[in-house]
């Protein structure tokens, strides 16, 4: 069975009553909830625990990672980033959602500064599925319509994807790459853009369907990390 662990800094839930009540398991508990639905064994991680919940024990029994920050990146250490990285290079997949993107542990892999335009006042957007063969769109039609979201807008300042699954467009014209894969060393990463915390974003099935479909995805391959280094040589070689 993969095992999924959703982290969340759970801070939202605490300070604004709205996403109390759209949420008030957490975001972290609503994408748990329908993981576990999907047959995944499931746990949760929040910032306030001790190594943001994170420990060696955790991390080394978790598959796939799914991310989700917003209001404290700076809060995360950077001693678990280092951490949560070497097992994303080591095959643990990971999932970014939505405000993920100004993270420590996403900007580690990007190497860039991952900024972007945005803007909240709760318009339209339609994600339209651009690799309609890819695993992660699988049970998606041709595209996702939200009837409230925050928009994230071009440029986003990240390296160009290996796969391009969604392009976003707004009511107010902007477009943007919200659905991007990547390998990281053994590991799997996908970006996806849907979730502002005020919106009831994770209970919409076709986006609680790209992320399940995202974790089968992103569940590490059965082999080795390649060595690195020295190596002593396959065949003889001729001294010349």
């Amino acid at each position: 069975m993969v095992r999924v662990t959703v982290w969340n800094e759970n801070r939202h839930e605490k300070k604004n009553p709205l996403v109390a009540e759209i949420y008030p398991d957490g975001i972290h508990g609503a994408i748990a909830g329908f993981l576990t639905e999907a047959g995944y064994e499931v746990g949760t991680a929040t910032l306030d625990e001790p190594e943001h919940g994170l420990t060696d024990d955790i991390l080394h029994n978790t598959d796939v990672l799914i991310w989700w920050g917003h209001l404290a990146h700076g809060e995360v250490t950077d001693e678990v980033v280092q951490k949560v990285q070497q097992r994303v290079l080591d095959g643990m997949g990971l999932i970014v959602l939505h405000s993920g993107h100004f993270s420590k542990i996403f900007k580690v892999l990007m190497g860039t500064s991952c900024d972007l335009k945005w803007r909240e006042v709760g318009e339209t957007e339609r994600l339209w599925v651009v690799a309609p063969s890819h695993p992660i769109v699988e049970g998606i039609g041709e595209f996702i319509e939200l009837d409230k979201e925050e928009m994230y807008g071009e440029h986003f300042d990240i390296p160009a994807p290996d796969e391009l699954i969604f392009t976003s467009w707004f009511e107010g014209g902007e477009v943007f790459r919200s659905g991007c894969t990547f390998t990281r060393g053994n590991g799997k990463v996908f970006y996806f853009r849907p979730g502002h915390e005020t919106y009831p974003t994770y209970y919409n099935k076709d986006i609680q369907r790209v992320i399940v479909n995202a974790v089968k995805w992103a569940q590490p391959v059965d082999r080795i990390r390649p060595v690195y280094g020295n190596a002593q040589p396959l065949e003889t070689i001729r001294m010349k």
